[in-house]
């Protein structure tokens, strides 16, 4: 029964955390805005970044790169908080209830790595080059959220046994 607690307890958190981050951008909207804006226009990568061709200058499409992050972080978030939900539900159920009720977190936690691992460190720190930005970069939060991420997928996709 603890391992069951532990899973839903770390699950549970995941979930929080996506619904805070998405909180926040939007409760502080301007500074997270103007980090997607510095991100995608390059503009404080190292000088003659010879990468600068990729550079998106468009408001519009920063806009909506903001937004779709936001999204996602909520989307990632309300799975989590469901996830955790059912695994609640199902914490003295038999194992294979159990093991069944984590296919939501599971998929809040793969869209949470497809965020802040495809979307932070692939598209923001290597396609933009947002690693080289002394100011905006974000790759290693993204790499923290990723390693939480993935480490909680690992330990709940292990099998459980029945309850004593």
């Amino acid at each position: 029964m603890t391992i069951r607690l532990v899973k839903i307890a770390m699950v549970a958190s995941c979930a929080l955390f996506g619904l805070l981050v998405a909180f926040n951008n939007l409760a502080d909207y301007g500074s997270n805005a103007t980090f997607v804006r510095h991100t995608l226009s390059m503009d404080t990568t190292f000088p003659n970044n010879a990468l600068k061709g990729r550079a998106i200058e468009s408001p519009a499409v920063a806009t909506v790169a903001y937004w779709l992050i936001i999204a996602g972080e909520a989307l990632t978030g309300l799975l989590l908080a469901l996830g955790s939900l059912r695994l609640a539900l199902a914490l003295q159920a038999p194992a294979r209830d159990f093991n069944a009720a984590k296919s939501i977190a599971v998929l809040g936690l793969g869209l949470g790595f497809l965020l802040w691992f495809t979307g932070f460190m692939v598209v923001g720190g290597e396609w933009f080059a947002m690693w080289q930005s002394k100011d905006w970069n974000g790759v290693p939060s993204a790499f923290r959220f990723v390693v939480v991420i993935l480490l909680v997928a690992l330990f709940l996709v292990q099998r459980d046994e029945e309850t004593a």
